[in-house]
Parts: structure tokens; sequence; C-alpha cells
């Protein structure tokens, strides 16, 4: 008889400690499971400005219809040897991606950006946009000549 006890009581346990059930209660809930939330990056973004020509001493560009390649390859060679640093033709590195930079800014811009980096980080509005969505990485003057700058501006036409 013990020998039926036994298994009986232990399957009353089981089953009596199988089934809960939850209350519900009125007002205040806590519930300490956590949900994850995903934030959206906030991206103030760079405006688009083709008007802007900046600050230096670049007043006027005007591009021709065809590339000058001898120029543009002067420009590459100077690109490559300064600008590789922080600049890549399609992919963000310290500094932003320069292929299609002329849909973006006018040509007097890049090229007072290239030639006074420190006036433009000063003084303009796209400069400082810039400075402040790359983790204020400073864009240091590289002391180019003029004819140096207008070959890195044909060089990035080809980008």
């Amino acid at each position: 008889m013990r020998k039926l006890i036994i298994p009986l009581v232990l399957a009353g346990l089981i089953i009596s400690c199988g089934e809960k059930k939850e209350e519900k209660k009125e007002g205040f809930e806590m519930n300490r499971a956590k949900k994850e939330v995903k934030a959206e990056p906030v991206s103030e973004g760079v405006p688009v400005d083709m008007d802007n020509k900046g600050v230096g001493p670049i007043k006027s560009v005007t591009f021709a219809d065809e590339i000058d390649t001898d120029l543009a390859a002067k420009g590459q060679k100077t690109f490559s040897t300064i600008c590789v640093a922080c600049h890549m033709a399609e992919q963000r590195l310290i500094g932003p991606a320069l292929k299609g930079v002329f849909e973006r800014r006018s040509p007097e811009w890049v090229m007072n950006m290239i030639l006074n980096p420190d006036g433009m980080l000063k003084e303009d509005p796209i400069a400082q946009a810039l400075l402040k969505e790359y983790n204020n990485a400073i864009m240091l003057n590289q002391n180019l000549s003029e004819e140096d700058a207008r070959a890195v501006a044909e060089y990035l036409r080809t980008l």
C-alpha cells in the first residue's frame, strides 16, 4: 500500500505545482523585460550649395567641356601624394568621398577649400558643417599653388 501512496502523492504535487494562474491587477505594472529600441541616426546633413564660392583667392573657375588629360594626370599625382591620406574617391575616410564633388559644390568652393582650408573652416558654413559631420577632423593646409589646386580639381572631374 505504501508503494501506491508515494507515487500518488508525488503525482498530486506535480499536478498542483505545474499550472500557475496569473492575476491581473489594476494600476501600476512593471515589466522588467528589456525591449530593444533602435534610435534613428540623426543626420543634420551638409547642404548642397552650388552658388557658394567659399572663402579664398578663387573667385571664378570655368571648366572646359572636355577634360584636360595632361592637367588631370598632374592632379592625380598630387592627389595620390597628398590627399589619399584623408580622402578616397567613393568611400568616406577621414574626409568625404570626392567622387561627384562638383555635383555638390562649385569649382570655386572646392579650389578655395584646397587652397585655404583654415579660412574656409572659420567662415564658410558648409565647411563648418563638414567639420562637424567628420568629427572635427580639420583639413590641413597643404600649401599648394593655384596651378596645383586647379590640376587636382581637373582630376576630381574624372572620378
